[in-house]
This record gives structure tokens, sequence and C-alpha cells, in this order.
């Protein structure tokens, strides 16, 4: 079974204080990128692994899809989710994606957000999201960005003349990272992004778009703190068609 990281109180506190949180989808910088590798929802049954508090599940509806079913592991964040959502179009499920089970070829559009970097077995569900969508779906995913995952030396290097650059601590080796965010020992996995990308196309997926994001120069004049995020990438997004 994966962590559950989210159902830690001291975890689940934190993480409700963040923008994203408190304002969804608009308080993601990565968001109106993510958004832009979405197909028309008008019609589509949507899976979304990893839902959290639900802000995508409603987005797809309000955006035209049929039904939607989103997963999640944290009892705590299904239940916020069901207490924000009036809509018999939306079903919420706990699941763990590192064992998930999907029936076959019943999806026209999987989506995930920063929920795969805490699957061990990603390949496995790769698979399972194949099976689970209907010829020429879309998956579009985020996940933390693989540099970013391997950069878990704290602080800054600042050579001679004063630049700084984020360090990279062993990017090649690939596998379980515990970080101290929100909450002590937080498992990730960690893997390169031609890993990655591989297990997709080995899998059965056309990779049609890749995007190492960074915040616009808009994005951080309304939010200074994320200039450090130009320094290097913190998030990963991904779109592919299921062959």
């Amino acid at each position: 079974m994966a962590q559950n990281i989210y159902d830690d109180p001291t975890f689940f506190a934190g993480y409700s204080g963040l923008p994203r949180s408190v304002d969804g989808l608009a308080a993601a910088p990565e968001w109106p990128a993510l958004r832009a590798l979405l197909p028309d929802m008008t019609g589509l049954r949507v899976v979304d692994l990893g839902c959290g508090f639900g802000w995508f599940c409603r987005f797809a509806r309000e955006a035209g899809a049929a039904r939607v079913l989103g997963l999640d592991i944290s009892e705590r964040m299904l239940t916020r989710a069901r207490g924000e959502t009036r809509d018999n179009g939306i079903t919420y499920e706990r699941a763990d994606l590192e064992h998930l089970d999907l029936p076959q070829a019943v999806f026209d559009l999987a989506y995930s957000s920063l929920a795969l970097h805490y699957v061990e077995d990603l390949g496995r569900l790769f698979a399972t999201v194949h099976r689970a969508l209907v010829p020429g779906a879309r998956f579009v995913f985020s996940i933390e960005h693989p540099i970013f995952m391997a950069s878990r030396r704290p602080g800054w290097i600042t050579d001679a003349e004063g630049h700084k650059s984020w360090p990279v601590d062993s990017y090649h080796l690939e596998g379980p990272r515990r970080t101290d965010w929100l909450a002590e020992g937080v498992l990730k996995y960690h893997r390169t992004l031609g890993t990655t990308l591989n297990l997709l196309i080995r899998n059965g997926f056309a990779i049609r778009h890749v995007e190492d994001f960074a915040p616009s120069e808009a994005d951080i004049a309304a939010r200074p703190d994320l200039a450090e995020e130009r320094e290097r990438p913190m998030f990963l997004l991904v779109a592919a068609d299921r062959a």
C-alpha cells in the first residue's frame, strides 16, 4: 500500500493551508499550462487519479464532462471533496494507485495532478490506465520534476561571483526519497525523465507534449515567492494519447 501521508493530521493541516488547497485550480501556477493539454471535455468520461479535494473533478463537469470518477487514498481528502460537491455526475472512491484496478475501455480522459510521484510501480499504473482508456483517449498528468526531486541537499550553492545554483543530488539513482515537507518522512519515488517517458511508451502511449514547467513573469509578479522556481523546474507536465 502506498504511504497515506495526506491522512496524517500534521500534513493534512499544512496542505489544507496551501493556496491551491484554499483557492483551487486558479491558485496553482501550472494550471493554465496543464489545462492547455486537455481535450474538449464535452461528453467525456473522466478518471482523476489522486483527486484530492475534487477541484479538477468539478472543473471537468463544468467543462462538459459526462461523468467523472475521482480516486484518492486519503479519507480526509475525500471527505472534503464530497462535502464540496453537489453533482451526481461525480463519484469519489477511495483507491490506492499502487494497486489500482479499473474496468477496461471505459474512460475518454485520465488526469492526475501531483500524485504519481508517490507511486512505486509506475509501469503497472500506466498499464492499468492504458487498459481503462478507449483508443485515442488522452492521459494528462503533472508530477514533481525529477530534477527537483533530486535536489534534496538544503540550501543554494554560490560560486565565486555570487551566482546561485540549485544542487542536484544523485539524479541517476532512482528509487525512494524521503523528505520533510509539511510533515516528517514524506515518501516519494524518484525516476529520471527518460524512465518516466519510456514507461509511457512501453505501455502503449504516444507522447504528445512534455513541459518543464516554470512560472511566468506574471506569476512571479503576483507571487514573488515563485521566483526561485525559475532556477530549476519544479513540475513536469505530460500529455499522451492511448494508441
